[in-house]
């Protein structure tokens, strides 16, 4: 049974936010950082990890007008997460790999966001 993007959406929330802020240096690894270099990225990656935990029990908890609310709040930051990997990538402040990484997952979401707003979600 297909899920609607939504439920994509809220689900990859709840999964990377709690991955983010349980386990922020394993994260950051995996988006290819260098957390040991870095050790205030864990407290900066549990930020990013509350941030989309709240979004998504905001989109979930919501209905209608509210919910519509919700996902262009998630969709106007995931693009603020792309436009931060494209930036971070030029001046050099995060590893390609994780620039790329981190704007591909952020574009995504938009992309997800955009389809479930268009689906009247």
């Amino acid at each position: 049974m297909a899920k609607n993007p939504l439920q994509i959406l809220t689900g990859l929330r709840i999964a990377v936010g709690v991955g983010a802020f349980v386990a922020p240096n394993t994260l950051g690894k995996l988006f290819g950082m260098d957390v040991d270099a870095n050790p205030q990225a864990s407290y900066m990656a549990r930020l990013f990890g509350a941030r989309d935990v709240a979004l998504a029990v905001g989109t979930n908890a919501t209905t209608g007008p509210s919910r519509a609310t919700w996902i262009k709040i998630g969709v106007l930051t995931d693009a603020a997460d792309v436009v931060s990997a494209v930036l971070g990538g030029r001046d050099g402040s995060l590893p390609k790999t994780t620039a790329v990484l981190g704007g591909l997952t952020a574009a995504g979401a938009v992309a997800l966001g955009v389809a479930a707003a268009n689906a009247g979600e």
